[in-house]
């Protein structure tokens, strides 16, 4: 069979782990039905309607779909800030680039690659499009969905983000692709991320309630409002959240990486909340969104970030 996932070509684009599956129909699709109707989506009304309906079978996204390409990319986990500030491992993983634009122009790299051999069409499919990117993974025998509804990878815990190739044509038994059986469940009686989220977001039912996750707080919400019930108990988290991670028996093995600088962290990682927080208000708009243009931080705003420092400040 021919090769072209070579392990070199892997580990230059960061890629710890890849599966393969010819299944377009989310198993976990009545599940998220159900979610949305009891309304734990909370705000975000993107996932409601039309894009949630496309999210039953990736046919709906991609019509030509006879099979998908599922990778796990790598990220550093990111230490706690010389001000015991803390902004979500993600966030800092590309040198402060948004993950989006990174992963997209990897997987292009990856489309290219194996065009070299096959003629066939594809869809980049990232956490912005309206596929249940988890359960694809899952189908391609990734991981299992751990307790706080993350994808868990028994080698790689859970420390990675997903981005897939849609393609228009089957692989098996033209290249060297491995149908993987889907992972059990290997949480066990564990609870950690649920007993630990000092919110309470994660139901028993490997959900999330989203009015009271501390990410969707610091990261959907871009407008001053009241923070989740119990945040009093939140102690760094200014821009997304890790703890469920953190406390996570399968991340024990994931080192910090603490040459893992940039700018962000410059800015809000090595100074006081005053400081942090003078500067903010005596930038514009205009002035916060070109100096965190590309970057994660870009979509809460500067409203969004003076909240969350205010409300961490607070509590």
């Amino acid at each position: 069979m021919k090769s072209f996932l070579s392990n070199d070509f892997l580990e230059s684009l960061g890629i710890v782990d890849f599966g393969y599956t010819e299944s377009a129909e989310a198993l976990s699709y009545k599940k998220f039905e159900k979610w949305i109707s009891e309304k734990m989506h909370g705000e975000l009304k993107y996932l409601e309607g039309e894009r949630g309906d496309k999210r039953e079978n990736i046919k709906k996204v991609f019509p030509k779909f006879k099979s998908a390409l599922v990778f796990l990319f790598d990220y550093p986990k990111a230490p706690v800030g010389d001000n015991n500030l803390k902004i979500a491992s993600y966030a800092l993983g590309f040198q402060g680039k948004d993950y989006h634009f990174v992963i997209k122009e990897r997987l292009e790299r990856m489309a290219s690659k194996l065009n070299e051999s096959f003629d066939f069409d594809y869809k980049i499919s990232l956490d912005i499009e309206p596929v249940l990117e988890r359960d694809l993974a899952f189908r391609a025998g990734l991981g299992w969905f751990g307790r706080n509804s993350m994808l868990i990878n028994k080698k790689h815990g859970s420390y990675f983000l997903i981005g897939s190739l849609l393609l228009s044509i089957k692989l098996e038994n033209q290249v060297d692709v491995l149908l993987k059986g889907m992972e059990t469940d290997h949480c066990g009686t564990c609870r950690k991320c649920i007993d630990l989220c000092p919110t309470k977001a994660i139901k028993e039912d490997r959900t999330l309630e989203l009015a009271k996750c501390i990410s969707n707080f610091t990261i959907e919400t871009f407008k001053e409002v009241d923070p989740p019930e119990n945040y009093n108990e939140v102690e760094s988290e200014i821009f997304g959240c890790d703890i469920c991670q953190e406390v996570c028996p399968w991340n024990h093995k994931i080192e910090l990486d603490n040459e893992n600088e940039s700018f962000i962290t410059e800015f809000f990682l090595k100074r006081s909340v005053d400081k942090i927080l003078n500067q903010l208000d005596a930038m514009s708009n205009r002035e916060y969104k070109r100096i965190f243009y590309g970057t994660a931080l870009e979509r809460p705003g500067r409203i969004g970030m003076i909240k969350n420092l205010k409300a961490l400040k607070a509590s």
